[in-house]
């Protein structure tokens, strides 16, 4: 199986080189699909420089700033793999991971496989008011849509590429979490979900969601699963 590995970026000078590496480091047949959600801190640049250097990149980016769940649905719309996964440009998640995720679907016992931070009990956000938000919005979500997760917000979200054919997402921002999984929910696709390594990072370093995307996610799981 093809992997389609598709990353929003929006500054991440800091860490974007080393995360493209890492990415590309897997050793899987696979596509770097990079959405540039116009940055403004010199992450374009070094975009464009990695893009020369391997044929497996493949970048685009937006005229102005639209938000992450408005890149991801861009690189969607690009994908050529069988299967696709969600990479953030930080270091948070390890794309090491990717064998693990992938091991489910291609036995055939998943469609979908969420990356927990949770399932032991033993990962913890940086922000100790983020790891009961996510706790919470996971709840609330599992309520709406009968699934049994413990980690609905996490990044690392692997899927078959032709579940998109049931699915028409709408969101801009961090919202696109809770709507990718009402769709697969509504779909009744087979999600399961493995542990991850996790690497949290602070607001003073980067980290971009706050307590409006936590209302907003709430507002968003009621739409997508009442609503939709």
């Amino acid at each position: 199986m093809k992997l389609s590995v598709v990353m929003p970026v929006f500054n991440e000078y800091t860490t974007i080189q080393k995360i493209v590496r890492k990415v590309l480091d897997v050793e899987l047949d696979k596509e770097l699909i990079i959405v540039d959600d116009r940055s403004g801190d010199g992450s374009w640049e070094i975009l464009v420089k990695l893009a020369r250097e391997n044929r497996e990149i493949r970048l685009f980016r937006h005229e102005r700033n639209r938000g992450k769940g408005a890149a991801l649905r861009t690189g969607f719309g690009h994908v050529q793999g069988e299967v696709v996964v969600i990479q953030d440009a930080d270091l948070e998640y390890d794309p090491g991971e990717f064998l693990k995720l992938l091991e489910p679907i291609q036995d055939g016992r998943a469609d979908v496989v969420y990356g927990t931070r949770f399932a032991d009990g033993s990962w913890r956000l940086a922000n100790p008011i983020h790891s009961v938000a996510n706790k919470f919005l996971t709840a609330f979500s599992n309520l709406m849509t009968g699934l049994d997760l413990t980690d609905m917000e996490t990044c690392y979200k692997m899927f078959k590429a032709d579940l998109f054919e049931g699915i028409e997402l709408t969101s801009d921002r961090f919202n696109i979490e809770p709507e990718l999984t009402a769709a697969f929910a509504r779909l009744g696709a087979r999600v399961f979900e493995v542990p991850i390594r996790y690497a949290g990072r602070s607001k003073s370093a980067g980290k971009k969601i706050g307590f409006k995307d936590g209302i907003e996610a709430i507002y968003s799981i009621v739409k997508f699963n009442l609503f939709r």
